[in-house]
């Protein structure tokens, strides 16, 4: 059983498959950052100074009374919140994910299109009388003597 187990793991589909997942939970952590460090604080920035991971709707407060106003006072107080602003941020990170997925599948796509040669002509026939493969330009089989057309 381990050998067959380690057969499988070593496939090379799976074990591309494990790289692809490293690499993809590598570059989630680039897109979050790119998201709430580069792009949110501009956009919040034209908003008014909005801070998009601030952004809740407090359902319940918690032990001490509000207002808060940052969702970290919400929680370490115990409230119960809906954090609509951390949602649109994870929205913004996957459209830019989904976005930077499709590129690469376009860019690996278009790359194999070019390297696809056109079907190389046949060299070989089947003899109509013992089917047997004969060159393309004979006019005799090798093997059964008949004669072929040509058309």
């Amino acid at each position: 059983m381990f050998d067959e187990f380690k057969k499988f793991a070593m496939r090379g589909n799976v074990v591309d498959m494990a790289v692809g997942i490293i690499i993809g939970g590598a570059f989630g952590t680039i897109v979050k950052s790119l998201v709430s460090d580069v792009i949110m604080p501009p956009i919040g920035l034209l908003l008014g100074g909005v801070d998009f991971s601030d952004l809740f709707i407090t359902l319940k407060e918690g032990a001490t009374a509000g207002p808060y106003t940052t969702l970290a006072m919400a929680q370490e107080a115990g409230a119960v919140t809906i954090s609509y602003g951390l949602f649109v941020n994870a929205v913004i990170s996957f459209l830019i994910v989904a976005f930077a997925v499709f590129l690469l599948i376009r860019g690996i796509n278009r790359l194999q299109a070019k390297e696809e040669e056109p079907a190389a002509e046949p060299t070989t026939k089947d003899c109509p009388y013992c089917l047997s493969s004969i060159a393309i330009k004979a006019t005799r089989c090798p093997n059964c003597t008949s004669e072929i057309s040509t058309s």
